[in-house]
């Protein structure tokens, strides 16, 4: 009973509440993809990606299902679409002739185009990222520029690895927003 009041209080924006909820079911949601992808990384990324599609949907829950059942579901799509996204990025087996003729054919190494344009990406990126609060940047910096664990990004900003979760969640999602209101 005491979850629901909690998801009434997430709904009308409650961070406490979204806190609450994050803590309570975290490691049920993790530990659910940990078992499915045997990958800590991806466990972590697709717990985050789960809670940021349940907390833009919460108004969608239907209190006559168990929470975790609806949470556990999100997981799933959102594991999903990752394997979606990998299959759709392999490569097609080839034998070592064919690989010799296109080697021989396309030169893998990007142009002066490619390089202009990832830096041109990459700057306006980080224009992107400095129009967030310093403690966003700081997370998004580490996260994804140093590549650190949760863990150890908790450990760097001493603070607790639900904090730094939310941070990050919160820091992805600002930054999105930004991104679309400049395109």
């Amino acid at each position: 009973m005491e979850i629901i009041s909690y998801i009434e209080k997430a709904k009308n924006g409650d961070q406490v509440a979204f806190t609450f909820i994050l803590d309570h079911y975290w490691n049920e949601v993790y530990g659910f993809m940990l078992k499915r992808t045997e990958n800590e990384t991806d466990s972590e990324d697709i717990t985050i990606e789960t809670f940021s599609k349940a907390f833009d949907k919460l108004a969608t829950y239907n209190p006559e299902y168990q929470f975790n059942t609806w949470l556990i579901a999100i997981a799933k799509n959102v594991h999903i679409d990752l394997l979606r996204k990998k299959k759709s990025s392999l490569f097609v087996e080839i034998t070592e002739d064919q690989d010799q003729q296109a080697h021989n054919v396309a030169d893998n190494s990007p142009s002066a185009e490619d390089e202009i344009i990832t830096e041109q990406n990459l700057a306006q990126l980080l224009q992107f990222i400095k129009e967030l609060k310093p403690h966003y940047q700081e997370v998004i910096q580490l996260r994804y520029f140093q590549e650190m664990s949760y863990q150890e990004i908790s450990e760097q900003l001493n603070e607790p690895l639900s904090n730094v979760k939310i941070k990050l969640l919160r820091a992805k999602k600002l930054l999105a927003e930004i991104i679309q209101n400049k395109h």
